[in-house]
């Protein structure tokens, strides 16, 4: 998607992207916002962005901090309460740290792991991901006291798969889909999920029970990576078809 995770603070302190996939260090991250002051446009450069605190920006006087200020380190360290430096281009092998939770069915716990992005981005894993309304369901009827609400997933994408039942988007895998009119989607794999989405953001309270559900259900898979194969616009309520089942 254009203009997505385009920026990014560097911790001088680990050499590493600011990650609330450690939440050791970074949980308050989802507890910022930050918004473009211009559209993103391919090829051009990085949009600019303004940022707060989440607990700030219900107030009309909070000062919002944008990314062409001549402090926005200094202010941004202030506010992470580390050394930390905005970026709109990774260094050569960058990484972030990902911690691995108590999930008995992993083979690691209570670990942090390094996870190199994809060269070039900041991208943990893949540049676009997408979850089905199916698999959203599916969820919620084997744990139904658990609150699978999309937001903690944090898609791209949501395909709305109708009557479709089971983790539907994983039979998608290794075709294209066309959504709209022109963008193709190769679907590239399932999406691992890790301990973001046990994590408070918004309304939704920390839960670990999101990724042992999803560990003990389906090998912690929900969802599926993409990747582009013809650029193209989307909109809300586009059709989604599979047009190369692979």
């Amino acid at each position: 998607m254009c203009g997505d995770r385009i920026w990014a603070l560097w911790d001088h302190a680990t050499a590493r992207v600011a990650s609330a996939k450690n939440p050791l260090v970074w949980k308050e991250l989802l507890g910022f916002r930050a918004r473009f002051l211009a559209e993103p446009q391919p090829g051009a450069p990085s949009a600019p962005v303004a940022m707060q605190p989440a607990t700030a920006a219900a107030a009309d006087d909070a000062p919002e901090l944008r990314s062409g200020d001549p402090d926005v380190n200094e202010r941004l360290s202030a506010w992470m309460g580390r050394s930390v430096s905005l970026l709109d281009r990774p260094p050569e092998g960058a990484s972030l740290d990902q911690y691995w939770p108590d999930v008995k069915e992993r083979e690691f716990q209570n670990v942090v792991n390094e996870l190199v992005l994809p060269a070039g981005t900041f991208f943990d894993a893949c540049p676009i991901h997408a979850i089905s309304t199916a698999t959203l369901t599916e969820l919620r009827r084997l744990e139904p006291s658990l609150d699978f609400a999309v937001e903690r997933f944090r898609p791209n994408l949501l395909i709305d798969t109708g009557s479709a039942a089971g983790f539907a988007e994983e039979a998608w895998i290794g075709g294209v889909l066309r959504l709209g009119e022109s963008l193709e989607l190769r679907v590239d794999g399932g999406c691992p999920r890790c301990v973001v989405t046990t994590l408070p953001q918004g309304e939704l309270p920390q839960e670990i029970g999101i990724l042992r559900a999803t560990a003990r259900h389906n090998k912690v898979v929900a969802g599926i990576r993409l990747s582009v194969l013809s650029p193209g616009p989307v909109a809300l309520g586009d059709p989604v078809t599979l047009v190369d089942a692979g």
